[in-house]
């Protein structure tokens, strides 16, 4: 079993950056797919970034690419989101997921992964 756990999160303005972290516990995730979806208020759950277990494969939703950044650190059993130029639409609740073995990459849907953290909330403000 994989526990995961996120941090980052808060109340920032249009504009302001954040870095989201997810530790993860109980296993080794360096063979891992681990990816970041939100969940905005009464919509469904989206993939927001996700990368491969060495790092050299990211996938961005296009509606963030070029803002966030996805990153890990296999020796830590750690992965990040930073998140720059925020935008009010990125409001959301954001949740770590990790996956051994994605069916098809990047797992664009929710049952993709069997692994989740609770979410932490990001609120851009206008």
């Amino acid at each position: 079993q994989v526990q995961l756990v996120e941090s980052g999160g808060g109340l920032v303005q249009a504009g302001d950056s954040l870095r989201l972290s997810c530790a993860a516990s109980g296993r080794t995730i360096s063979r891992y797919t681990m990816a970041w979806f939100r969940q905005a208020s009464g919509k469904d759950r989206d993939l927001v970034a996700a990368i491969g277990w060495s790092g050299g494969r990211t996938y961005y939703a296009a509606s963030v690419k070029g803002r966030f950044t996805i990153s890990r650190n296999n020796a830590a059993n750690t992965v990040n989101l930073q998140m720059n130029s925020l935008k009010p639409e990125d409001t959301a609740v954001y949740y770590c997921a990790a996956d051994l073995t994605v069916s098809s990459w990047p797992g664009n849907l929710p049952r993709d992964y069997n692994y989740w953290g609770q979410g932490t909330q990001v609120t851009v403000s206008s």
